[in-house]
């Protein structure tokens, strides 16, 4: 099973989407989040500051693991991370994703074409313990 990481970045209460390419061969033209797979010998944390990196120009300084959910037909184990604080600002970079939104997460269940069935309840989730936090 494949691992992958992703960083839902949170500023202002909103999360950070983005719409991966159409040409993408998995999850084409859907709302996900800036990441991707972990490479041999790589720990984690060290995949997500890459990705991160790479894909939106940021580098993440402060962050913990939200989730983790596996997508069996696909053979891959999401790790998904909280990251709340990072140097740089969120742009695109490369033809990875097409674009991105700021958007609050009970509304982020609302989009259409979510890469993952698991994501809404993960938003879910994340507005409690925001609500929670006050």
């Amino acid at each position: 099973m494949d691992d992958i990481v992703n960083g839902l970045l949170l500023r202002q209460s909103r999360i950070l989407m983005v719409r991966r390419s159409a040409q993408r061969s998995t999850w084409p033209d859907c709302w996900s989040f800036p990441g991707g797979h972990v490479e041999p010998g790589e720990s984690l944390n060290q995949a997500l500051i890459r990705e991160l990196s790479e894909e939106i120009g940021i580098v993440p300084t402060g962050w913990t693991e939200l989730a983790r959910f596996e997508a069996r037909r696909q053979s891959k184990r999401f790790h998904v991370y909280l990251v709340t604080a990072w140097s740089g600002e969120p742009t695109l970079l490369g033809d990875e994703h097409s674009e991105f939104c700021w958007i609050e997460p009970l509304r982020a269940t609302e989009l259409p074409d979510l890469a993952l069935d698991s994501y809404p309840g993960l938003f879910r989730t994340l507005a409690a313990q925001l609500r929670a936090e006050g």
